[in-house]
């Protein structure tokens, strides 16, 4: 792999622009307009690329559609995370024959994290011939290319050098409604636990310029986006590859001095570059949510040793409790892998101590699955499935017991929250802290701040009653 980043030229960003407008006249020669169909797996990043992937679609003359029977390109932007993701996403590229034989000229692409595994690559290549081509992460912006040179030269291609990754900017974006955007404010990682295939697939970490990041923000308020999500694979690494001094607190902090009535997240820190500062920031600023994802994965320090973690249980208590001293009101979640190779009953009890003491919000919970490429798939793992599956569920029992207690506490509280849909006959919002809430009123609500008093809850979401609209 190479090990220095690049930031896409001018020149090649308009190179790819002409690819568009060849694509345009291409279509135009046909008499019709063409339909795109983008199917998403996995993260944040991943809606946030295939944002990017819609953009550059109807710059290309096509229209979205919702499926991909009848569409005439059709991507699969995917995620390797889990073997059984990547097996859901095999399954589903091989259904696409049926389509395709319906609609011969369909062109079928695949991209995302799945592709930058060779293992991958070679099966598509020799195992899926109604797939026209694919790409890795770092040849997203040339996706308009490959389009091209697929749709007249009738030949299978694929994008898939291998690489330290790229940055390319002001490519276009369609975005998936009004009130809520993804910014991406880095890509790849560089901590490479031991489990996980991220850094091989999505290369090291690069962050984007600052006023890239500002400028991007400012749009978004401007347009009226009220609930902006920063992304990264670790965001607190934030400017580290940068001749700027600038951390992400201080980015965070620039960008919750902005004008405008917005809301902003982010998304994912990883404890070991987690600080004080930051979390002081977020106290400070009333446009930064109190919610933190901080995914501890074990409470037991032998089994965050060998996932290559960076940190032990008495360090991420002490975030936390740091955390919570200068934001109470802070609504905590995590992610936490069950049977790690070689977990312990005990090892797993330090878990689930780890999550009684610290009483988040929610979790997303995981039973180990084995990543070839990663050094845990060659660790030896002499746990039954039976077991894992059984701690596992205890573990299930033990967070949905807590978040129904949180839960029960915002009975009778009023809380200001953004409503953002329709559920059957009820509206939907969310609270400061991310949390769900449903209650009935007129869908003209959606997009505006009301005042919800809670009334009922449920393990997962609260129910409440109007007290009244903000605007």
């Amino acid at each position: 792999m190479k090990e220095k980043t690049s930031r896409v030229s001018a020149e090649e960003l308009a190179l790819q622009e002409k690819y568009c407008a060849r694509i345009r006249a291409y279509w135009m020669e046909q008499g019709r307009t063409p339909s795109a169909f983008v199917d998403t797996y996995g993260c944040q990043q991943n809606e946030a690329d295939s944002e990017t992937l819609r953009g550059l679609l109807l710059n290309c003359g096509y229209t979205m559609t919702d499926t991909e029977e009848g569409a005439d390109c059709v991507i699969f932007n995917t995620c390797a995370i889990r073997q059984h993701a990547e097996s859901r996403v095999l399954g589903n590229l091989g259904a696409l024959v049926h389509t395709q034989r319906r609609h011969p000229e369909q062109k079928i692409f695949i991209c995302g994290c799945m592709m930058g595994e060779e293992s991958v690559q070679e099966k598509i290549k020799h195992s899926y011939h109604h797939v026209s081509g694919g790409f890795n992460t770092h040849h997203l912006h040339r996706f308009p290319e490959l389009l091209y040179k697929v749709l007249t030269g009738k030949k299978r291609l694929f994008f898939v050098e291998d690489d330290a990754g790229v940055i390319a900017e002001g490519l276009p974006r369609m975005r998936s409604g009004n009130l809520k955007a993804w910014v991406s404010i880095m890509y790849g990682c560089n901590n490479f636990c031991s489990y996980c295939i991220v850094p091989y697939v999505r290369g090291r970490e690069r962050s984007r310029l600052p006023q890239d990041v500002i400028a991007e923000v400012k749009d978004l308020i401007a347009k009226g986006y009220k609930d902006i999500t920063l992304l990264g694979q670790n965001v607190n690494s934030y400017g580290k590859d940068l001749e700027e001094k600038m951390d992400f607190a201080d980015l965070l902090e620039t960008l919750a001095t902005l004008d405008g009535d917005f809301l902003l997240r982010f998304m994912t820190s990883h404890p070991r570059d987690a600080s004080e500062k930051l979390f002081d920031v977020m106290a400070k600023y009333p446009k930064i949510a109190k919610q933190l994802h901080l995914p501890f994965q074990s409470g037991n320090d032998r089994v965050l040793k060998a996932m290559n973690r960076h940190y032990d249980s008495a360090r991420y208590r002490a975030l936390i409790a740091y955390a919570k001293k200068v934001m109470p009101q802070l609504v905590l979640t995590s992610d936490v892998i069950v049977g790690f190779p070689g977990e312990t009953e005990e090892e797993f009890m330090d878990t689930l101590r780890l999550v009684e003491e610290v009483g988040y919000d929610a979790l997303f919970t995981f039973i180990f699955s084995p990543r070839p490429g990663t050094p845990a798939a060659k660790m030896d793992d002499p746990t039954p499935k039976e077991e894992k599956n059984r701690r596992f569920d205890l573990l299930v029992d033990t967070q949905n017991r807590i978040s129904e207690e949180k839960h029960r506490a915002y009975v009778g509280k009023t809380f200001r929250v953004l409503v953002d849909g329709k559920d059957g006959d009820s509206l939907t919002a969310r609270t400061e802290g991310g949390r769900l809430c449903r209650f009935a009123g007129a869908e003209e609500l959606v997009g505006n701040y009301v005042n919800l008093k809670i009334t009922h809850s449920t393990t997962w979401s609260l129910v409440g009653e109007l007290v009244g609209k903000e605007g």
